[in-house]
C-alpha cells in the first residue's frame, strides 16, 4: 500500500469521526493570581482566545465583542492540558467552571475612529466615550516585514528637541532608546515629540500612538489632557495598562500598540509609537512566567524575554513602496536603577535599537533640559535622517560639546587658563545654554536651524552665560517678527543655502544693533 492510499485513508477517518468534547471545551482544575490550568483543550493553539462560561444557561457570544464575557489567552501548551491566564476580573473564574476555544487568535481593533480615543491593553474605548465602531481586527502576534520589504531610514521625523534632531537624529521607522533613571524626563521627551507633530504638515503628519505600561492612571490622564489643550489629541491613540491592570494586560499592552499602528502603516501613513516603559512590561511577563511554571533565568526572568522585546520592536520599520511605504517609529522607554545600563533588560533593548538617548541624573540635576548625554548617546541611522540644512549646521557641535565637557572637568583643578582654552570652555557653555528647552515647548525645523547657525557663529559669545537661552529665544522671536521668508524657505525645501546664511548674518547685525543691552558683559 503505497503512502498516497495511506493519506487518503486517515483523512476519511477524520472526516467521519466525531469531533472529541474535548478538543474543543475544557474544565478549570485550578486558578490563582490572574492564571488558570485548564483541563481538556487538546486541540487549543499558542496565543488562542478561551472564553469562560459563567453558568451553564447562559450562552456563548461567537463575537469576541460582546459585552460582558470572559476571555483568557493560551500561553503554555502542556501534555495534560493547557495553561491560560485570565484577561479580565479574575473573581469571576472558579475551579470547575467550563471553558471553551474560540478558534480565534488574540486580536485588537483599529480604524480611523480610535484617533483621539484612549483604550485599554485589548482594545476597548475607557475614555466613557462610548464604543469605537468601524474597526478592522489586527493580529496582536504578527510577523515582522522582511528585509526585502523594508526601505532605508531616510525621512527624519521632527521632534522639536534642539539636542536630539540636531546630534541624535531620529528617522521614520527608526527604534530610538530613551534611558534613564526615573525622574530624568523620559516621558517628556517623548510626548514633546507628539506635541511638534503640530509643526509637520497634516499630509505628512504621522499618527502617534503613546502605550502606558504599569503608569500610574493619573500621570495618563494628565498626558491626555495636556495633549487635548495642545490640540495633539486628533492624530493621537492612547493605549492603557496601569499599574492597577492585571499582568497579562501588561504585557499585551505594547503589542495591542504596535498592532493598532501596523493598521495605519499598511495603509501607507507613517506611525510614532511609544512604549512607556518596557522595563514595567518586562517585570510583568516575569511575573505571569512564573505563574505559568516556566523555569526562571538570569534574574528570574524567563528565558525569552529578549525575545520579548525583540519581536515588539522588530515590527517597526520603514516599508518598501511596493508594500505601500508606511512606517512605524518606535521611541521604547527604559528606566534604569541608579544610572546602571549594564543591566539585564537595558542591555537587551540597547542591542534591539537603533540608537539610544541617555538622560542623566547629573545633568537634570544641574539644570539642563533636556538631560541628554550627547557624549554617549548615539543614534545609528545618523545624518541620514536629517534635513540638509540641519546637517549642514549641526555638523561639528558633538565634537564641540564632548571636548567642552572635557575641559569642564579639568577648569575645575586649574588656577589659570590659556586663552584658546578659555576661549573654548567660554563657547561650550554657550552652545550648552543654545541646546536647552523648556519642557512642552518643541521648537520647529526652521527656528533649530536657525538658533544653532547663531551658536556656531558666535553669536551669543558676549551674552552672560545664564542669560543665552533668553536671548537665544529672542532672536527667533525677531527672526519670526522680521524674516519670516527665510524662515518659510528654510521649512519649505529643507535647505540652508548661501542666500538664508546672508539673510540670517544680517539679521544677527540688526539684533545686535537692536538690542545692545543684552551684549553688555
Amino acid at each position: 500500500m503505497d503512502s498516497t492510499t495511506i493519506e487518503k485513508i486517515i483523512k476519511e477517518i477524520e472526516q467521519h469521526a466525531p469531533a472529541h468534547e474535548g478538543q474543543h471545551v475544557g474544565r478549570v482544575v485550578a486558578v490563582g493570581d490572574g492564571v488558570v490550568a485548564i483541563d481538556g483543550l487538546s486541540k487549543a493553539v499558542m496565543s488562542e482566545v478561551l472564553v469562560f462560561e459563567e453558568s451553564k444557561g447562559k450562552k456563548l457570544a461567537e463575537s469576541m465583542e460582546a459585552e460582558g464575557e470572559l476571555y483568557g489567552l493560551v500561553l503554555n501548551l502542556e501534555e495534560d492540558g493547557v495553561r491560560a491566564t485570565i484577561l479580565g476580573d479574575t473573581a469571576r473564574v472558579a475551579e470547575g467552571m467550563t471553558v471553551k476555544s474560540t478558534g480565534k487568535i488574540l486580536s485588537v481593533p483599529s480604524g480611523e475612529e480610535m484617533l483621539g480615543r484612549v483604550v485599554n491593553a485589548l482594545g476597548e474605548a475607557i475614555d466613557g466615550k462610548g464604543p469605537v465602531r468601524n474597526t478592522t481586527l489586527m493580529p496582536v502576534e504578527r510577523q515582522a516585514a522582511g528585509v526585502i520589504d523594508r526601505k532605508s531610514v531616510t525621512v527624519p521625523l521632527q521632534t522639536g528637541i534642539k539636542a536630539i534632531d540636531a546630534l541624535i537624529p531620529i528617522g521614520r521607522g527608526q527604534r530610538e532608546l530613551i534611558i534613564g533613571d526615573r525622574g530624568t524626563g523620559k516621558t517628556t521627551v517623548a510626548i514633546d515629540t507628539i506635541l511638534n507633530q503640530l509643526n509637520e504638515p497634516e499630509a505628512t503628519r504621522p499618527i502617534c500612538i503613546y502605550v502606558a505600561i504599569g503608569q500610574k492612571e493619573s500621570k495618563t490622564a494628565r498626558i491626555a489632557q495636556q495633549l487635548r489643550e495642545r490640540g495633539a489629541l486628533p492624530y493621537t491613540i492612547i493605549v492603557d495598562a496601569p499599574a492597577s491592570a492585571p499582568a497579562a494586560l501588561q504585557y499585551l499592552a505594547p503589542f495591542s500598540g504596535v498592532a493598532i499602528g501596523e493598521y495605519f502603516m499598511d495603509k501607507g501613513k507613517d506611525v510614532l509609537i511609544i512604549y512607556d516603559d518596557l522595563s514595567k512590561q518586562a517585570v510583568a511577563y516575569r511575573e505571569l512566567s512564573l505563574l505559568l511554571r516556566r523555569p526562571p533565568g538570569r534574574e528570574a526572568y524567563p528565558g525569552d524575554i529578549f525575545y520579548l522585546h525583540s519581536r515588539l520592536l522588530e515590527r517597526a520599520c520603514r516599508l518598501s513602496e511596493e508594500k505601500g511605504g508606511g512606517s512605524i517609529t518606535a521611541l521604547p522607554i527604559i528606566e534604569t536603577q541608579e544610572g546602571d545600563i549594564s543591566a539585564y533588560i537595558p542591555t537587551n533593548v540597547i542591542s534591539i535599537t537603533d540608537g539610544q538617548m541617555f538622560l542623566i541624573t547629573d545633568l537634570f540635576n544641574k539644570g539642563i533640559r533636556p538631560a541628554i548625554d550627547v557624549g554617549i548617546s548615539v543614534s545609528r541611522v545618523g545624518s541620514a535622517a536629517q534635513t540638509k540644512a540641519m546637517k549642514g549646521v549641526a555638523g561639528g557641535i558633538k565634537l564641540e560639546l564632548a571636548q567642552f565637557r572635557e575641559l569642564e572637568a579639568f577648569m575645575q583643578f586649574a588656577s589659570d587658563l590659556d586663552k584658546e582654552t578659555a576661549d573654548r570652555i567660554a563657547s561650550g557653555q554657550r552652545m550648552e545654554e543654545v541646546l536647552k528647552q523648556k519642557n512642552g515647548e518643541p521648537i520647529p525645523l526652521e527656528k533649530q536651524v536657525a538658533a544653532i547657525y547663531a551658536g556656531n557663529q558666535k553669536l551669543f559669545m558676549g551674552v552672560p552665560v545664564n542669560r543665552v537661552t533668553e536671548v537665544e529665544r529672542s532672536f527667533t522671536d525677531f527672526l519670526d517678527a522680521n524674516y519670516k521668508d527665510t524662515l518659510a524657505a528654510i521649512k519649505k525645501t529643507g535647505q540652508f543655502n548661501d542666500e538664508d546664511k546672508k539673510k540670517i548674518n544680517h539679521a544677527m547685525e540688526e539684533f545686535k544693533l537692536a538690542h545692545k543691552e543684552l551684549f553688555a558683559q
